[in-house]
């Protein structure tokens, strides 16, 4: 393995209404820069009749993000918020100290059948921001910057990357960027970031020269600059990473926090259903049983 790699990460298939692959957290990788969780869901097929149901659920300490290659989800949160989101469109939305939500399939495509595919993450929030007010933004596709080089077609969805700089509004320095390589095109994937990651969603691809298997991701080392090269289809990846978190975070079930009594607060608040409700919404996706929160044991 190339020195610029520090390790290799196999996905692990879960279903939360929808098959994913998840890449972190992963036992002894469960961050990186700010990213603590990140799913890539489908594609998946649906008949005429069918969709996605993910009932409402809450969230404490960080901030979903919402990236669709294709299909459509319709959100809806405890803000009031109603909200579709399409292909290369960006929904950003930040927890704080509490915020409930619910992403389902829209009526027409939940009639004609379609094809959801796309990647969703979860970005911790500094510790100053934990406990601040919930709030949600969606920005259009039209909006994400888009860089185009030597036959790569790069959308920098959150943070800074190749010269650019999204509107997206974060709470710390963010790498993310989804990079479309034509065949044969390369790349470097410069050392802008502390901690980077290059997730292979589609196609082939090398990383200075060593093959990235399809769906897996390499977590890169330090300061080093990594040349992504396409195979013969083309690739299409994820480029995601930061500054490194303010210190270790618990993470369980769909709650992130810096300390134990935060997540034990917000399951005792879910269980008694004393979160704000999702307008509109009857639903919710009762509280697993579940062991302690399990304290991330990097900084």
């Amino acid at each position: 393995m190339p020195a610029a790699i520090d390790v290799i990460l196999e996905p692990r298939t879960q279903d939360i209404g929808v098959p994913v692959r998840r890449l972190i957290p992963q036992r002894g990788h469960r961050q990186c820069g700010p990213f603590v969780f990140f799913d890539h869901m489908g594609p998946v097929e649906m008949a005429p009749g069918e969709g996605i149901d993910v009932r409402p659920h809450p969230h404490i300490g960080l901030a979903t993000v919402t990236y669709l290659f294709e299909g459509a989800f319709m959100h809806r949160d405890s803000l009031g918020t109603v909200q579709r989101i399409e292909p290369g469109a960006v929904n950003w939305m930040s927890a704080g100290a509490g915020i409930v939500h619910s992403e389902r399939s829209p009526d027409d495509l939940r009639a004609s059948g379609a094809v959801l595919h796309g990647i969703q993450t979860w970005v911790a929030l500094p510790q100053d921001d934990e406990q601040s007010a919930p709030w949600f933004r969606h920005y259009p596709a039209h909006e994400i910057p888009v860089v185009r080089r030597d036959g790569a077609t790069l959308h920098v969805i959150a943070g800074d990357g190749f010269g650019a700089r999204s509107p997206v509004q974060t709470a710390s320095r963010t790498f993310y960027v989804c990079a479309t390589l034509e065949a044969g095109a390369s790349l470097v994937v410069p050392a802008d970031h502390v901690e980077r990651g290059v997730y292979l969603v589609e196609g082939e691809i090398t990383l200075d020269g060593t093959p990235l298997a399809l769906h897996h991701a390499a977590l890169l080392a330090r300061d080093a600059r990594v040349e992504l090269k396409a195979g013969p289809q083309g690739a299409r990846t994820m480029l995601f990473g930061g500054d490194p978190l303010d210190g270790p975070r618990y993470i369980e079930w769909n709650f992130v926090a810096s300390r134990r009594e935060l997540i034990e607060d917000a399951k005792h608040a879910w269980r008694e259903q004393r979160f704000a409700k999702v307008p509109g919404e009857t639903e919710w996706i009762p509280l697993p049983g579940a062991a302690p929160a399990e304290r991330d044991a990097s900084t």
